[in-house]
Formats: C-alpha cells, structure tokens, sequence
C-alpha cells in the first residue's frame, strides 16, 4: 500500500503541491488524473524518494519514505517518464543492472531475469542492444526493470505517453494481471480513456491540490455527468475545487 498524508511541496515561491493526501490499496489501480503542472509528478517523485517534501509523510507499506528510504524502496517499482537506457547494453544486461542495484545476485538473479523476460514476451528481444529499440520495446525494458526484484507496489508516470495502439494495450494487459496478482498500483496521467479503462479509484489533482477523489462512476455522479472528462472538466473548472 502507498500512502501520502498532508504532502506540500514548493520550488522557490511556486508551490507544487499543497497539503495532499491519499492512499493507494493493495489489489487496485490508483489513478492521479489532473492537467500538465497540477503536480502529479512531484508528489510522485516525493513518495519514491526523489523529491523530499517540505511537509507531510509518504510512506511505501507503512515504511517512512524520508526516514527509511532504501527499506522502502526495496518494495516499490518505478516506471518513471522517460524510458532512458543505455543503448550500448542489452535489453537483459540493461534489466540485469537494475536487478542488481536491488541485491540479486547468482541464481537468484538468473532465475528473476528469466522470469520477467518471459512474462513480458521479451525473449525475441532480450539479447538486442536497445539501440534503435521502438517505444514499445522500450517500454518492456523499463517496465522489466521496474519488475525484476518482485515489488509490492508499482508507480508509473504518465506510462503511455508516445506509445503506439499495440504498446499501450500490452501495458494494460501487463497492469491489470499485476492488480489481479494483489500489487498496489500508482500511476499519473491526463489521459481519460486510460484512466476510465483501468482505475477502480481516482485522485483528481489540480493547482497542487487533491480536489475529488472516488471511482471513476463516483466522479461522473460528483459532478453529474456521463462521461469522466466532462466530469473531470466540471470538477477542476472550479477554483474550490469539489471534495468526494
């Protein structure tokens, strides 16, 4: 379970999040909706240790992120924005680095690099340097990365951006098998068919604040509408915001 209690966070004189709390349960798909710079990414770096917070607790199954971080990172898988990677390995040296930092080694290791290779249909490009690797390779090789060492909990940030059709359906089928395996998963996006496709709850974020959250039927009959993007438009138009 994820959890974040009365996070604020600010650069400068810009406040990139401001007082917010949520969790996210085991056996269920969490969804952080809101427009570009509403801070959804800055609360996620802050629960996955990148970003300290100036106030509030985040915590990775009841592990004190600030005060334990490589405790409670040990049960988190990041898939971060960007699907940076040297491009000089292969895909499974590239996994296996990652494996590594995570503290399998020997057998352990072999075994959890073949594991992840083959439940994400990777074999035929495993051993490819990701040189010229498409964005949906790409995006297996990072999501292997986050996966090898077995975690709890996954956070993705925006994990569909400039994927294809094919590449975004395999990620669904991917997160959805996690969900139905018991992993808590987090992830960010603007994207309102993803969201209504995957989430069972729904944070909606706007100006660095929690304004509504609930499923994705809870929002459209917060707000009184069919469609979860006309009802994340009604929600977030407002400059108070609606509190589920």
């Amino acid at each position: 379970m994820l959890k974040v209690d009365n996070l604020s966070k600010k650069f400068g004189e810009f406040t990139a999040v401001e007082s917010i709390s949520f969790e996210a349960k085991d056996g269920e798909i969490t969804g952080i909706l809101g427009p570009n710079g509403a801070g959804k990414t800055t609360c996620l770096r802050i629960l996955y240790g990148l970003l300290k917070a100036d106030t509030g607790v985040a915590t990775i199954d009841d592990i004190d992120v600030a005060k334990s971080p490589l405790l409670a990172r040990a049960s988190l898988g990041i898939f971060p924005d960007q699907f940076g990677m040297s491009e000089r390995l292969t895909a499974r040296e590239q996994i296996e680095y990652f494996a590594q930092m995570h503290g399998l080694s020997g057998q352990a290791l072999k075994e959890a690099l073949d594991r992840v290779i083959n439940e994400l249909e990777m074999s035929d490009i495993a051993d490819r340097r990701t040189e010229g690797f498409s964005q949906g390779q790409r995006m297996k090789v990072t999501l292997a990365q986050a996966l090898v060492h077995q975690p709890k909990n996954l956070v993705l940030d925006e994990p569909t951006r400039g994927l294809d059709v094919m590449s975004t359906r395999l990620l669904r089928k991917q997160l959805l098998a996690l969900k139905d395996k018991g992993h808590c998963i987090l992830f960010s996006s603007h994207v309102m068919q993803e969201v209504a496709a995957l989430c069972d709850r729904v944070i909606v974020v706007a100006k660095g604040r929690v304004v509504a959250q609930g499923s994705p039927q809870e929002l459209c009959e917060l707000a009184g509408k069919e469609y979860l993007e006309d009802a994340f438009v009604a929600i977030i138009g407002s400059d108070e915001g609606v509190a589920a």
